[in-house]
């Protein structure tokens, strides 16, 4: 997907308020990958991506910018905590496992990818067993009529979807277990070595024919799908297309000589540091190399500052990106504007109870108000924040909702809002008088 640098802002505004510097940065660096692709092949070895450091506080929208700009390209992405590796010579995860966890993410994308092109195919051959198997079980149904006609008119039940929750019989592949061992980080399953060297065993199970099948459409897929050229584009994709975030990255910018507990910081940042210089990782779908994966590091920065990573880490982000603090307009946008705002999830799980949930426009302000304040005079959790209060202000209506009760009407105002929420407000104005 080629999209410019505007419009790959433009689609992250419909999820994240705020935080333009962020999103320019990422877009520009999305775009330039672009680029690169359009380049002669003696030229793409030379340009590597530029990576980036995110420096704000907690839920600001520094992991969801990331997420939400792999998804918008289809690019393999995974977020590691930078906090759960340590360098060789203590417990932990090896770094190189990030690389690996993103190899298994690509070969997942791929491999649904080529499920849906397949899926028709394996549905019709899904359709022709089912039909089968209902028409063996109805047979003294049949009556006068045709095994032909009869199957045709059980084939055209089962796409209306009369059949979905009737139980049948089904043989299905039983797949070995799997066990996973890890030996120093490195995740080993047992189940997808040997599976494939063992025969395959079959079994008949009980099932409906809705999950009969979901059962065979997998099968049938697998058998139409070519793994090795999975494999081959999965690795490709990773290599030229995968984001790895790094989060925590400020827990281990520490320096060796402190002793205690932060022994292995400076030795985790000098393992990390091939990793995003460019190495290759060997995987068991085969060898990776890391020069062209786009790495974004993110961290609070509370305590420690940019500055105290190691020198040859932070020439590996050459473009640092300060996210700010979520204001009250910010809250009240965070509210009303997102496709996935806060307010809209709360209605459409209460619309199942059959409650009609409105807010009005003061008193989005005052929850935006109320959570302002409790980040200002507390732990700022930013975003996070709206959850917190949200669940205190929903919670009677969550736990009387349910039943058979006709539609409801719910509107949620300023006065409703004070009334609810009146032992965090008591709280937020008496931590403003403590110094």
């Amino acid at each position: 997907m080629n999209l410019s640098p505007k419009q790959i802002v433009n689609e992250l505004d419909k999820y994240i308020i705020g935080q333009d510097a962020a999103k320019r940065a990422v877009a520009i660096a999305l775009r330039n990958r672009y680029r690169r692709s359009k380049l002669s092949e003696a030229d793409r070895e030379e340009i590597t991506p530029k990576n980036i450091i995110m420096k704000g506080p907690t839920g600001v929208g520094k992991t969801e910018i990331a997420r939400r700009l792999a998804k918008l390209v289809k690019a393999p992405f995974i977020k590691v905590e930078a906090t759960k590796y340590t360098e060789v010579g203590y417990v932990g995860r090896d770094v190189e496992s990030m690389v690996r966890d993103l190899v298994e993410c690509s070969i997942r994308l791929v491999r649904e990818e080529k499920m849906r092109e397949v899926a028709v195919r394996a549905e019709g051959t899904a359709e022709k067993r089912i039909v089968a198997i209902l028409s063996e079980m109805k047979k003294g149904e049949r009556g006068e009529l045709a095994k032909e006609v009869f199957d045709a008119k059980l084939l055209e039940d089962l796409r209306a979807g009369k059949f979905n929750d009737t139980q049948i019989e089904l043989e299905v592949v039983d797949a070995p277990k799997s066990m996973e061992i890890v030996p120093g980080g490195a995740e080993i399953n047992i189940g997808s070595i040997f599976g494939e060297m063992l025969p395959k065993r079959k079994k008949r199970r009980k099932m409906t024919v809705r999950q009969a099948m979901q059962q065979i459409v997998g099968e049938e897929s697998e058998k139409l799908i070519d793994n090795d050229a999975v494999n081959t584009e999965a690795l490709s994709r990773a290599e030229e297309q995968g984001i790895i975030f790094i989060d925590e990255i400020d827990k281990i910018a520490g320096k060796a000589n402190q002793g205690g507990a932060d022994v292995s910081r400076e030795g985790v940042q000098r393992d990390i540091l091939p990793i995003v210089e460019g190495c290759t990782v060997m995987t068991k779908y085969g060898a990776v190399k890391t020069d062209f994966i786009l790495f974004i590091a993110a961290g609070a920065f509370h305590i420690s500052k940019v500055e105290d990573l190691i020198p040859e880490l932070q020439g590996r982000f050459p473009i640092n990106v300060e996210l700010e603090s979520l204001s009250k307009e910010d809250f009240v946008k965070i509210l009303t504007q997102p496709q996935n705002a806060i307010t809209t999830q709360y209605a459409k799980l209460l619309g199942v109870d059959n409650i009609d949930l409105e807010f009005t426009s003061d008193a989005i302000e005052e929850i935006a108000g109320i959570s302002a304040d409790m980040n200002a005079t507390s732990e700022d959790i930013g975003a996070r924040r709206l959850h917190t209060v949200m669940e205190y202000l929903l919670e009677d209506i969550s736990f009387n909702a349910g039943g058979d009760y006709p539609m409801f009407k719910v509107t949620i105002d300023k006065k409703y809002v004070d009334e609810h929420l009146e032992k965090i407000i008591k709280n937020r104005d008496l931590k403003k008088y403590v110094l």
